[in-house]
């Protein structure tokens, strides 16, 4: 079977964002993983113009990269109970790209849960988008004590978290792909 191809998106543009820490964290953890190729996603990099939504502002690179896709991973600080808007706004870019694909969503927050209500809020949004969600997520609470100044993990209990997370979506991203290749829709 050709490398599955799993994606890491940062999805927020924030200046000093301490998710960046977590999300560059996760990307070295799935670049280990055989059988899986990945790529950075910064959506600080991806252009949009906001004088508009939807497809009709869609990024050809972006929109191929998620065509590409089996899977996705999301890394998402919560910002006031919910996720950041420019992610909204930067998944709303393509639909179609998305159906039937694995998704697994890593929750990131200054406070002790660990961006669990970012993770909540952003569910329906994956289901309306096509996305299969997983049922394990990363949440990276406390994110100023879990990454060093210097961007280094400082609780090697994440390595752990991160694995069975990373074990979920790639079965998922899997599972999906043979449906989509070998299994005709209704």
């Amino acid at each position: 079977m050709p490398a599955l191809f799993i994606p890491v998106i940062l999805g927020t543009a924030r200046k000093g964002r301490r998710s960046e820490n977590a999300a560059r964290f996760v990307f070295e953890e799935t670049k280990k993983r055989a059988g899986v190729e990945t790529e950075f996603v910064d959506i600080c990099n991806i252009p949009m113009r906001l004088d508009d939504a939807g497809e009709q502002m869609k990024d050809p690179a972006f929109s191929d990269l998620v065509t590409r896709a089996d899977g996705l991973i999301l890394v998402v600080p919560e910002y006031n109970h919910g996720y950041p808007g420019l992610l909204k706004h930067a998944l709303d870019m393509n639909l179609k790209e998305y159906i039937h694909k694995a998704v697994g969503i890593c929750g990131v927050s200054a406070g002790p849960f660990g961006g669990a209500r970012v993770i909540e809020a952003l569910l329906p949004v994956m289901r309306e988008l096509g996305l299969v969600t997983i049922f394990n997520d990363v949440n990276f609470g406390n994110a100023a004590k879990i990454f060093g100044e210097d961007g280094k993990l400082l609780d090697e209990s994440f390595v752990r978290r991160t694995a069975e997370f990373l074990d979920e979506l790639i079965w998922m991203a899997r599972v999906l792909r043979h449906g989509r290749e070998n299994v005709a829709p209704a």
